[in-house]
């Protein structure tokens, strides 16, 4: 499974690496916003995007729903430091894409989530 990390933080990005090698993972990219992270997902096609939801440049949710419509679209693992309640019970997901809060990001977890797909 080839995972490319995307978030403005280079300490959460270098967190994230680590667990997702620790799941057995590899990771393809790292990216810092939204538009570095659809090139790299052009470019690397990577099976699983972990993405944070806010970064700098744009929403995460606008960058999970530009990679659903690639051609071979990867899974996204959406992430924030906010709870899935603080985005409302009627908050439409985009296709293809699990969200986890950033404080339950595990090498267990991980693999749980995205090693089947």
């Amino acid at each position: 499974m080839r995972v490319l990390i995307v978030d403005d933080h280079p300490a959460f990005r270098d967190l994230a690496a680590r667990l997702v090698v620790s799941a057995g993972f590899i990771v393809v990219g790292k990216a810092e916003n939204g538009a570095s992270a659809l090139q790299q997902a052009a470019e690397l096609q990577p099976d699983v995007v972990l993405l944070d939801i806010v970064l700098p440049d744009r929403s995460g949710l606008l960058v999970a729903e530009e990679l659903a419509l690639q051609e071979n679209p990867p899974r996204v693992v959406l992430v924030s430091s906010r709870s899935r309640s603080d985005f409302g019970s009627g908050f439409a997901w985009p296709e293809r894409s699990i969200f986890l809060p950033k404080h339950e990001l595990s090498a267990a977890v991980l693999a749980a989530l995205i090693g089947g797909s």
